[in-house]
């Protein structure tokens, strides 16, 4: 559990960017987490996107919160 507590400080909407890097494969997870992996754009381990942060980027990663890293962008 403390990893996640560490996750969830980076987890301000203040509106600003949030790095979203994927760390575990979708792969024997179910198919509507593996398409939310593909609709963020995150293509293989350890790819990283940056996007503005928003409600509704914010749903699709606490979808798949278990497979990614989110970090505060600079």
């Amino acid at each position: 559990m403390a990893k996640k507590s560490a996750k969830s400080g980076a987890k301000k909407s203040g509106g600003g960017k949030i790095k979203i890097t994927l760390v575990r494969s979708p792969i024997g997870y179910p198919e509507p987490q593996k398409r939310t992996v593909k609709a963020l754009g995150l293509r293989r381990m350890n790819y990283s996107i940056v996007r503005e942060d928003s409600p509704a980027l914010r749903g699709m990663v606490n979808a798949i919160i278990h497979m990614v890293k989110v970090e505060e962008a600079k």
